[in-house]
């Protein structure tokens, strides 16, 4: 996610994290444990119930799921509302924003040029990017692990400022790396894990360069066409293909709830600007966890994961691995998803909602991942620990 700590999306994967007490192997799916349940009736009538309680207790406006797995059949539903306003119902056609999920696009676009040659995981980021503090030191390795230990533009409080009173505004990369970079770094590259979207953007400005192509051109013919995915779209701006379901946040700067539908997610750009629909999100949860637009020695890098510091989830190429569940969640304001893919069962589960307001200090896209696997893969419970409280000014997130 774009998230920060205790923000939406970086909730899941803020830091500084504490030393870990497992391996990268721990955290490897398991072949002998691939559970995945039937999806029965019953099953289904289970699945409804804790969807709507979820909903009910975070107060989640609406919200749509698809779980599926060869020989077990499909769940794909929605519930709730796409606006507030008409009390228009969600649907799987909508186009929602996906906060975070697109940086498995832009580490794709990246990693699309490792095996062209044009670039090298171990590239330090000055040969592309001037100016990054450490830059010498720093691969692009790892900015796409989350260890760069560069400042994370959107915990900065005078950019949440200026995003929650004009949302309207539009961004450029430079700004938010001026952002980062006027803070000094939090830890040398490689020390730890720690979630940041200045990575991201780093990253964005390297697909630019090595791709001779504008980064929302490069994803869309290399990546999303690749892909099959008819239905997702970079934004250079604000713009919202319809239908589309409004977002609902308390990132505003009065707290309160509002609807951020329209609000211009350019200051998430190459870590968090994309959107998307139901369908594609599926089929795209496949590709990210099998590699299908990769090597396999590439993908191979791309899953080996660092520890995180969290139980169980580990944190590799732009991409996590939490209790076997290969994929990202994504948060923006308004909106929250979950992208994820359980290779032992070759297992599909998407996650779609409208609105990025924690609850108890979690994020509901995860609060719906584990009612979820709690019923489908017991074996395998997606949770992503709260490490961290809420700050009193929530950082927007991009998770």
């Amino acid at each position: 996610m774009l998230a920060v700590p205790a923000s939406a999306g970086a909730a899941a994967f803020s830091g500084p994290a504490p030393a870990a007490a497992y391996s990268a192997a721990q955290l490897a799916p398991s072949a002998s444990n691939g559970e995945f349940v039937e999806l029965t009736p019953a099953v289904e009538a289970r699945l409804d119930t804790a969807i709507r309680d979820v909903m009910r207790e975070a107060r989640i406006p609406g919200v749509m799921v698809s779980l599926s797995a060869p020989g077990k059949g499909e769940y794909v539903k929605t519930f709730g509302i796409a606006d507030k306003a008409t009390q228009a119902p969600m649907n799987t056609d909508l186009y929602m924003r996906i906060g975070s999920v697109t940086k498995t696009f832009t580490v794709t676009a990246m990693l699309e040029l490792v095996d062209q040659g044009e670039v090298g995981l171990d590239d330090t980021i000055d040969k592309y990017v001037d100016g990054v503090p450490n830059g010498d030191k720093i691969t692009l390795r790892q900015l796409a692990e989350m260890r760069s230990g560069l400042f994370n533009y959107s915990a900065d409080e005078g950019f949440y400022k200026a995003l929650t009173s004009n949302p309207d505004r539009p961004w450029t990369p430079q700004e938010l790396l001026d952002i980062a970079f006027k803070h000094p770094v939090n830890f040398q590259p490689g020390a730890q894990f720690e979630y940041c979207n200045t990575n991201l953007i780093l990253l964005g400005l390297v697909v630019e360069k090595a791709g001779g192509q504008p980064l929302n051109e490069f994803i869309q013919e290399n990546v999303i066409e690749p892909a099959g995915l008819r239905h997702t779209l970079f934004p250079t701006g604000a713009e919202f293909p319809s239908p589309h379901a409004h977002g609902y946040t308390n990132q505003t700067a009065s707290g309160k709830i509002e609807d951020s539908t329209n609000w211009d997610p350019s200051w998430g750009w190459a870590a968090g600007a994309m959107i998307s629909q139901l369908g594609d999100l599926r089929t795209w949860a496949r590709i990210l966890a099998t590699g299908t637009l990769l090597t396999p020695e590439t993908q191979a890098q791309r899953l080996d994961v660092v520890p995180t510091g969290l139980a169980g989830a580990g944190y590799g190429l732009g991409i996590f691995n939490v209790q076997g569940w290969i994929g990202h969640n994504g948060s923006l304001p308004g909106y929250e998803s979950l992208v994820v893919y359980l290779p032992e069962a070759k297992a599909t589960m998407v996650v779609m909602l409208n609105t990025d307001v924690d609850h108890d200090g979690q994020e509901p896209s995860t609060l719906f991942g584990q009612a979820i696997t709690r019923i489908v893969s017991p074996e395998h419970v997606f949770n992503i620990p709260v490490v961290q409280p809420p700050p009193t000014s929530k950082p927007p997130s991009t998770s």
